[in-house]
């Protein structure tokens, strides 16, 4: 059961900085279909940092390096999302797919390349972090503490406090609400769809590098992130773009995602001798179900995916 909640709150902490990634740039009105891409991004960042710091790094050094490079990777590739949403005004869901695809496949052709530059029978896209990520864990008793798990929930408070308490928050809603009535009383629409892209980079980056570092000490690339992006997607539907909802429908599904690593443990589990696929499509189907019966009464932004002209009213 120990297990269980580990790894559900592991789980659960990729779904939530991911979701409310999500969150601020759908707030702000630019619809992010990227954040797989971004996660992959990150992930590559934060993997890079670990596998290239010397040996011998304080704990504390990695863990701030680590994130801070998988932050600036996931916001460096957002600006490809801000600037064709923004300033072209292209359609956001087809730019989001684009670097669904695009990001797998870069992250995967770098770290190729890197491993065969470095051995010539290396050609594989595994980055392994064996011994750097031992700085994130702390064992209290028989359950392994991740600091992924605290910041997870800090950026949860934070989220919360900017949105919904301080100037910058409401501004940002209110241009994906009705950037016309925004930009008239003078606020900056463009500046601040770009802060929200830009913050969901941040997030959705970060995102990245906890999902590969969840029970694993390396990563293969290719595999991008197994559909973590649009499972963070459903549970910010689900949220219905609101921070304390999004927690609670990151601990829902990251339930039914943890249960493919530990449903061995649960005799009337094993007892059913399922394949163990199908505790791994678990919850995208649960996603699917949720959302069949709940996204008709979602209320999105109601201008989000909309591309904002200065000139309409």
């Amino acid at each position: 059961m120990l297990l269980l909640i580990q790894y559900t709150l592991i789980f659960a902490s990729v779904l939530i900085l991911v979701a409310l990634g999500g969150c601020f740039s759908e707030h702000s009105g630019v619809i992010n279909i990227g954040l797989e891409g971004i996660m992959v991004m990150g992930a590559l960042g934060g993997a890079l940092m670990m596998k290239f710091l010397p040996a011998g790094t304080s704990a504390p050094v990695i863990i701030l390096l680590v994130v801070l490079a998988s932050i600036l990777l996931g916001v460096i590739y957002s600006l490809l999302l801000a600037v064709a949403a923004i300033n072209f005004k292209a359609d956001q869901t087809l730019v989001g797919t684009a670097m669904n695809l695009l990001g797998t496949a870069a992250a995967t052709v770098f770290v190729k390349a890197m491993n065969t530059a470095e051995s010539v029978d290396n050609v594989s896209s595994t980055i392994q972090y064996i011994e750097p990520k031992k700085a994130f864990l702390v064992n209290i008793g028989s359950f392994e503490f991740n600091w992924f798990m605290l910041l997870a929930f800090v950026a949860l408070v934070l989220a919360y406090i900017t949105l919904y308490k301080t100037r910058f928050g409401l501004r940002l809603m209110a241009c994906g609400e009705h950037p016309q009535a925004a930009d008239s009383v003078g606020i900056n629409v463009y500046k601040m769809r770009y802060a929200g892209v830009l913050i969901s980079g941040m997030l959705g980056g970060l995102g990245g590098i906890v999902y590969i570092t969840a029970g694993v000490s390396e990563w293969k690339f290719e595999n991008g992130v197994a559909g973590f992006g649009f499972l963070a997607l459903a549970v910010m539907i689900f949220g219905q773009w609101k921070p304390t909802r999004i927690a609670l429908a990151a601990l829902l599904f990251g339930l039914f995602r943890a249960l493919a690593n530990v449903y061995t443990g649960f005799d009337f589990l094993t007892a059913l001798q399922l394949p163990s696929n199908v505790y791994n499509m678990l919850p995208y189907i649960i996603s699917l179900i949720v959302l069949a019966f709940t996204s008709q009464h979602s209320r999105a932004p109601k201008a989000e995916g909309v591309p904002y002209d200065k000139g309409m009213r």
